[in-house]
Order: C-alpha cells, then structure tokens, then sequence
C-alpha cells in the first residue's frame, strides 16, 4: 500500500513537470507584473521624414606620396598599417648618379674661386701699375727712357694716334669686367651644387606628419621615375565619413549638425559632425560630397561601409512611435524592445528611425504607441519570463 502511495505521488510530479515543460514551449509561462520592471509609455510624436545614405570611412588627412627623381628604390620604412613620426624616413631612392654630379659642382667651385681671385689680383695691378705707364717696344734707360715717357707718349696724344686717358680707362675696365665674370662663374657653381642638393633630398621621402602607411605601391629594387606613386600615407587617428548627398537634400544640411550614422551593416550607431560641405556638385551624379566627423574612437576604419540619415525637408512630417533609448535591446544586429502585454513580457523587433535630441529614438515600424516597454531589461528576461 505504501509502494503505490509513493508511485502515486511521483507520477503526480512528473506530470506537473510535463506540464510546465509544455506551457513553456507554448509561451504561456507565470504571469510577470509590471510592477516588478521600470517602464515607459510609448508615444506618438510628429517625426520629419529620414533618409538614408550610403557613404565611404575616409581617413582625416591623406596623401599620395610620389617619387621626385629616377632611380631604383633602396629602402622602405615599413608595410602597410606601420606607424611613423612627422619627418621619419619612409622610402630612399638610389642617388650614386647625383652624388657623382656633386663632387663635379664641388670641383667647378674650386676652380671658380681661383679664378676670381685671379682677377681680383690683375684688378689690384692694373689700378695700381697700369699698364698704359710702362715703357715696351724700346729700350734703354736714364734720359732715352724719361724721353720717351714724357715726350714720346705726349707727341702721339697730341697728333691723335693714341689717348692715354682712354686707354687706361679701357685696361681698368677689362679687370673689373673679368672679375665680374669670375664672380658670377663661382654663383653659377653655388647654384649647381644647390640644385643637386634639392635633388638628393627628393630621392629620401619623409613622413609629412603624423600616420600610418596605407597603401604600399612599391617594393625594394623596383625602378621608378618622377611622378610614379610609392606610397599612401594617412593620418587615421580621427576618421570620417564621406557622403555623396544628392542636390535636393544638400538644403537640408548645414556645418556643425549632428547626424546618425552606422558603420558597416551591423555596427553601432554613433552621431557624426558634419565638418565640409564641397561648394560644387558632380556634374555626372548631381550629387555634393558632404564629409562628416566621427567620434574619437570609433571602431572602424578607412574604407569601411556606413550610411547616414539625413532629413529629407521635401516630404511632410509624419507621426511615429518615440521610445527611450534605455528601452532598446541588441541581439546581434537587431534592435528590440520588451513590451509588457498585461501579465506577459513580449520581445518586439522594432525598426529605428532618427535620434532626437533628447535621448529618444524615433520607431519606424514594430510599434504603434500606447504600449508599455521595459527600461534596461535584465540580461536574462525572454518573452513570456517570470523573472
């Protein structure tokens, strides 16, 4: 008798456990009360009309750096992704051929000096001893010689087949002329050697600020000529996101508004600064590039997908559902919200629209207003939960 008492009993057990499995699986679990949660109601509010766009991660600052002289590439600092200080050595280009036409500008200073001081000196001589004043042609000395200084000379000026003055006018101005000449050879050499030093400093690229090397478009040995691109660099600290924002919806639009934007399909909402405006649009898209700032530390980076919701001012407002953002649940890539249906909690995915300034998130579909959500869901709350 007491066996089948107890085989009674347990029967009784398992059938209740059978049953509670069963309404579990059917959702009609314990009633859950509203007092136990935090809720909010949703309301209905007049929300301008959103649109999406689709845009491109771009880095802050970018720049293509290109080779300034030929030769073969040497040295590359790093690949893709290294980090480098402003004015660290990124790429060196062979630079025999110019160092040789240095030593041969070094060499043409040399002699330029030379011969500037030699002119310098026959300067000197010739506006100290002209050489108008010397006796040549004639030999001889004590009274021939004082004749032909003073009476020789003196007689040919005066019957016209010579003048002096003029010519040593002439002989001084043929020194200066030749030192001159020197002077500007030894300016020329200077400049040559200036020019070649320029050269030699295009054949070492330096990192113009601050960044990581994106894109490496040249390998060590490779042969390059000027113009040819060798690396992408760019300053990725900050990112942002550039848009092409067709021409009706630029009005819409102005510097320093905050708008939501997503990075990638799945990635978190975050606001972006809209920091440029180009002043033209592309004659091909009639589209203008808007680019916006994004916050520091973002995940992401350069060439990233992500969208924008920009106000469309050509449609009318219209009414939709407004929820606190406490009240949104992510799973996965999915936003939701736990509504409570009288005594049962029910998991809503819902459709968000923009981010209003006061910490509220417009709804595009999943709710319709009037219901009562549930303000930061524990982790463990399903629909239908007891907890």
């Amino acid at each position: 008798m007491l066996g089948r008492n107890m085989l009674t009993k347990a029967g009784v057990l398992r059938g209740a456990a059978v049953g509670a499995m069963t309404l579990a699986a059917l959702g009609l679990a314990s009633p859950v009360f509203a007092a136990d949660y935090r809720t909010a109601t949703v309301t209905v509010e007049q929300i301008g009309e959103m649109t999406t766009l689709a845009g491109t991660v771009v880095p802050y600052k970018e720049v293509n750096l290109a080779a300034q002289t030929p030769g073969n590439v040497m040295f590359i600092a790093g690949a893709e992704g290294d980090s480098f200080d402003k004015d660290e050595l990124l790429v060196t280009v062979d630079d025999e051929s110019i160092q040789a036409q240095r030593r041969a500008a070094l060499a043409d200073i040399a002699s330029a000096q030379a011969a500037m001081q030699n002119a310098r000196v026959q300067y000197s001589r010739e506006l100290i001893s002209p050489r108008v004043n010397s006796i040549t042609g004639m030999p001889g000395m004590g009274m021939p010689t004082m004749f032909d200084q003073f009476f020789t000379r003196g007689f040919s000026n005066m019957v016209g087949n010579s003048n002096t003055g003029v010519e040593r006018q002439a002989d001084l101005y043929n020194s200066f002329s030749g030192m001159n000449q020197a002077q500007s050879q030894l300016a020329q050499a200077h400049a040559r050697l200036e020019t070649l030093d320029a050269q030699l400093r295009d054949t070492r690229t330096l990192a113009p600020f601050d960044g990581v090397i994106t894109q490496k478009l040249v390998e060590e040995g490779d042969t390059i000529q000027p113009g040819m691109p060798l690396l992408r660099y760019a300053y990725t600290k900050y990112l942002r996101l550039e848009v092409e924002v067709p021409v009706r919806l630029v009005s819409s639009i102005e510097k320093g508004m905050m708008l939501p934007a997503r990075l990638d399909v799945r990635g978190p909402q975050v606001m972006a600064r809209v920091a440029q405006i180009f002043p033209m649009a592309n004659a091909s898209g009639h589209t203008v590039t808007v680019k916006l700032d994004l916050p520091e530390g973002t995940p992401g980076g350069p060439g990233m997908y992500a969208e924008i919701r920009v106000p469309d001012l050509s449609t009318a407002n219209r009414a939709a559902p407004v929820v606190p953002t406490e009240a949104l649940v992510w799973r996965g890539s999915f936003p939701s919200v736990f509504v409570l249906e009288g005594d049962n909690v029910s998991l809503r995915l819902v459709r968000l629209g923009v981010h209003l300034d006061d910490g509220r998130m417009s709804v595009l579909s999943g709710l319709k207003g009037g219901e009562q959500v549930i303000l930061n869901p524990p982790a463990g709350l399903s629909s239908s939960s007891a907890k």
